[in-house]
């Protein structure tokens, strides 16, 4: 066993490990990985950072336009048009000149028309098998049919 340890200590390449040039040159390259670790992780905390501005600035500008739309609705609020349409809303007032007719619901729906429907269901088409649809898509596509 202690033979086996001499013949290691006597060779090459423990030998080189021993030389001052590459023990420096290893300790260069540990100090190197070093900093390229410091500097990676520096940036990608900077990117997180980075990323939560970009969404609070966004946050910020989407409360600065609903801050603006509330300031808009409440000049809307304080102007005589809104006034005029909130009596005659709940009040039932009218303006000079002008006469109210009330006309009970039951009255009113009697006299509506029914409409018809605007959505319509399109029935689905039968479907035979995968193959048979996968086919007609590939046919479609080769002769150029519009779908």
């Amino acid at each position: 066993m202690f033979d086996k340890i001499k013949k290691l200590q006597q060779g090459a390449a423990y030998k080189q490990l021993q030389d001052v040039r590459v023990l420096g040159l290893l300790a260069f390259g540990v100090i190197a990985l070093m900093v390229s670790w410091s500097t990676i992780s520096a940036i990608q905390t900077n990117y997180g950072l980075q990323k939560q501005i970009a969404a609070m600035q966004q946050q910020t500008a989407v409360d600065q336009l609903e801050n603006k739309n509330l300031a808009l609705t409440n000049q809307y609020y304080s102007t005589n048009q809104f006034l005029e349409l909130a009596a005659r809303q709940h009040f039932g007032k009218a303006a000079p000149g002008e006469t109210i007719l009330l006309v009970p619901k039951a009255v009113a729906l009697a006299h509506t028309v029914e409409t018809p429907s605007t959505v319509t269901k399109a029935e689905p088409k039968a479907h035979a098998s995968g193959f048979q649809d996968n086919f007609e898509a590939w046919m479609t596509f080769f002769l150029h049919r519009q779908s």
